[in-house]
């Protein structure tokens, strides 16, 4: 037989699998993620605020007010109390106005297409540094990464250094996507035809994973990757052996090759990239004969402007030309 007290508590046993669990969300490795971090704890202990009293008077009263407590004071015409009444609703009205100023500070502080001002709560960004520029393309059911300083691109693997701002410029081949790696910052969307931004920074070395957090198809499950954060040297060095292993060109055509549909697709380098690859993927001209969409919306946007400036020279013709009538008119005197 099992003791009354022993299997009162079997109920929490499940609990003891999070003990396993990875709270990287909380215990972030880059600045970002850890302010956001913070205002995640910030908030939740301002909300406990009014949870945790809430809570405890409900048992409070529960057991005070019990039908067999005969001493309890016992008032059945009491409905008002100016006291309490400015306590429920004044408390939780305080809580609203200083979760709503964090709410716009942290808004505007972690923009993700706000340049970073800090390398962490100690370390200011010097006014010489350049960040690290890496285009980022979703693909089904993979990640693509460009390199268009280094030259370089690869397939579900990152690798940026640490303690260095990095600027993402992001965009989706097909459908829209989250690109995020809890462990540097939070999760921004990618979209097909236009590009999204993300300025984020690591500060610990480590592998951390990346994955999509939007459900994108049938092979979203393992649409991941693996982030490395390394030193400078050892990112130098990764740059140097991916050229040097000659991984072949990211052109045009292996990106067409490339946008089809697979699940778990390996890892993949490549030592050269074309020129402008990621603007054609954006533009949606990769395949040869296609217009870019930013080509066509300026021709359009001429078009327009043409159109708009031959109306209104019509207009301002067809006004002088009654202007002129109305002044060679004779004019008619009745005598």
């Amino acid at each position: 037989m099992i003791p009354p007290i022993v299997r009162r508590g079997l109920f929490l046993a499940p609990l003891l699998w999070l003990a396993g669990c990875n709270t990287v969300v909380l215990n972030p490795s880059g600045d970002i993620a850890a302010q956001q971090a913070d205002l995640v704890v910030i908030s939740t202990l301002l909300m406990l605020l009014i949870i945790v009293p809430v809570m405890f008077l409900i048992c409070l009263f529960a057991w005070r007010y019990r039908k067999a407590n005969t001493s309890a004071k016992y008032e059945p015409n009491w409905d008002h109390s100016t006291k309490l009444e400015l306590l429920i609703w004044g408390a939780p009205l305080l809580i609203v106005i200083v979760l709503g100023a964090l709410t716009w500070i942290y808004t505007h502080l972690l923009d993700p297409y706000r340049p970073l001002s800090r390398i962490d709560h100690q370390r200011p960004v010097a006014a010489n540094v350049k960040p690290l520029e890496v285009q980022v393309v979703a693909l089904d059911w993979k990640w693509m990464f460009i390199y268009p300083e280094q030259g370089i691109a690869t397939v579900n693997e990152l690798y940026t250094p640490i303690d260095v701002p990095v600027r993402f410029k992001l965009t989706s081949s097909t459908v829209m996507n989250a690109f995020y790696i809890p462990a540097m910052a939070g999760m921004i969307y990618t979209m097909p035809s236009m590009q999204t931004e993300l300025n984020a920074v690591m500060n610990k070395a480590g592998v951390y994973d990346g994955f999509s957090a939007n459900y994108s198809g049938a092979g979203f499950s393992q649409m991941r990757f693996k982030y490395h954060g390394v030193s400078q040297g050892e990112f130098d060095a990764w740059v140097a052996k991916t050229k040097a292993a000659g991984g072949g060109e990211l052109n045009r055509a292996e990106f067409i090759a490339l946008d089809k549909p697979t699940i778990s697709h390996p890892i993949m380098h490549f030592a050269t990239v074309e020129q402008g690859l990621f603007d054609r993927i954006v533009n949606r001209c990769v395949v040869d004969g296609t217009v870019c969409m930013n080509e066509q919306m300026h021709s359009d946007a001429k078009r327009v402007k043409a159109a708009v400036a031959v109306k209104q020279l019509e207009k301002e013709v067809c006004t002088t030309d009654v202007a002129t009538a109305a002044v060679a008119a004779p004019t008619i005197r009745k005598e």
